[in-house]
């Protein structure tokens, strides 16, 4: 139950464990299929086309003349949630019935797709844009499945939309910086599970108080556009050494829509206006590029996100129709997240005129904390495994594809207590088993 609003924000998960973005906590980390085939190592340090500009708009000062970069990657995540369903109550005896809730293979696939554009202004200023998406999120169970009391569906999309501008000032150093502007729009659900049903056989004079099977316990659904900001900045100490730094502040998001769902308003044709704060958390990343010969180079990068500040989803509801009970707010859920690290090494080597291979691995650290791990947002360690070829087409147009598959690696119990109309307490114990494929393709497109 109280999963209602809960990833209006999204969660992203999208991939990865259920959740699970590619990246810990609910992040997209799909900007490019380009910088996907060396897994992202090396990012604020790399100029390979107007795609750049979405880590480090700092990099814009290295492309020439007019750039187009736009393409797609295809998520394919695989997660099964492993587990329990345990219901205590005094009404039906000492020991709680025990009930399997294993939930497979429940994280939806998607398309991530991609635009960027930039235009040299003179030798020292480049303007850009950029249009993508960092969270997303698709997962969803049976309405009467065991586990769909915490939640059986959730969904997300935003897009990203950055107008930047960078500045050379010296052979050696170059700064740059954007507008950050992010649309998010979600739904989250929970459902009365099959179990109930027997339940109101065991207890008969329970009966009438009890939802059917698959009933609409809470829901929620809206949207928001929020602003932020990013800037970045890069050092060529020499003709054959890069380093590059860039930081993205935080966004805030007010999810704003409405609620239903016997919880809320008592039915899913009532509603009541609503809304869920979000925040995004800011990221940063130090990155270096080394062309150690004149085919091949080394990339590298160590990103940091500040999820410590995803610590509660509380939601509001501000009309005069309030929920049952007249609440002014419901605690949906405590995260507590912590901050994330990434480590990524990568490499290019140039094979002859026309073709260019990449590769590269990551760690990804994850963010969730055992104690309070979740069915919706189950994130864990990974590691990613990537490669990548680029194909020079023409004098002016190259096409990048890349492969990446990511394992989730480590221990990541789940365990959740939800109350059942102050008549028994709900809970749910297992662990995350994961793991995602992504295939992209990025063409690029000199003016």
């Amino acid at each position: 139950m109280k999963k209602s609003v809960v990833t209006l924000a999204v969660t992203a998960a999208v991939l990865g464990m259920s959740s699970q973005a590619s990246a810990a906590g609910f992040q997209l980390a799909e900007y490019s299929a380009t910088g996907m085939g060396r897994a992202f190592a090396g990012e604020a340090a790399m100029a390979d086309n107007a795609s750049a500009q979405a880590r480090n708009p700092a990099m814009l000062t290295y492309l020439e003349g007019r750039q187009l970069s736009a393409g797609g990657i295809y998520i394919q995540p695989n997660v099964d949630v492993l587990g329990d369903v345990a219901i205590s109550s005094p009404l039906i005896g000492e020991d709680p019935i025990v009930v399997n809730a294993d939930a497979k293979d429940f994280a939806g696939s998607a398309f991530v797709p991609n635009f960027y554009y930039s235009s040299q202004i003179n030798d020292q200023w480049t303007w850009g844009v950029a249009l993508n998406s960092n969270y997303g999120l698709a997962t969803e169970l049976e309405p009467t499945h065991a586990a769909a009391i915490f939640g059986n569906e959730t969904g997300i999309t935003t897009v990203e939309f950055n107008p930047n501008i960078a500045y050379k000032v010296n052979e050696q150093f170059s700064v740059g910086a954007g507008i950050r502007v992010v649309y998010g729009e979600g739904h989250v659900g929970a459902t009365m599970p099959g179990w109930i049903d027997g339940i109101k056989q065991l207890v008969p004079d329970l009966a009438p108080m009890l939802p059917e099977a698959g009933a609409s316990l809470k829901y929620m659904e809206g949207d928001d556009i929020a602003f932020g900001w990013q800037i970045g900045t890069s050092w060529q100490i020499n003709q054959n050494h890069r380093l590059g730094f860039a930081y993205h502040s935080g966004v805030e998001l007010e999810l704003d829509g409405h609620a239903s769902g016997l919880l809320y308003t008592g039915s899913d044709s009532v509603q009541v206006e609503g809304y869920l704060p979000i925040e995004l958390p800011a990221f940063a990343e130090l990155a270096s590029h080394h062309q150690l010969t004149d085919n091949w180079a080394m990339h590298a990068s160590v990103n940091w996100t500040q999820w410590s500040v995803f610590k509660e989803l509380v939601a509001y509801f501000p009309g005069e129709t309030k929920p049952i009970g007249d609440i002014d707010s419901d605690l949906v859920k405590e995260e507590n997240f912590k901050d994330n690290w990434r480590f990524a090494l990568g490499t290019t080597y140039q094979l002859n005129d026309q073709w260019l291979i990449r590769g590269g691995m990551a760690l990804d650290k994850g963010a969730a904390q055992d104690e309070y791990r979740s069915t919706t947002i189950p994130d864990s360690d990974r590691l990613w495994f990537s490669t990548g070829l680029g194909y020079q087409a023409s004098k002016n147009l190259t096409v990048d594809f890349s492969v990446t598959y990511i394992k989730g690696i480590g221990d990541a119990p789940i365990n959740e207590t939800q109350d059942l109309l102050g008549l028994a307490e709900v809970s749910f114990s297992g662990d995350v088993n994961a793991d995602v494929w992504l295939a992209g393709a990025q063409l690029n497109y000199k003016f």
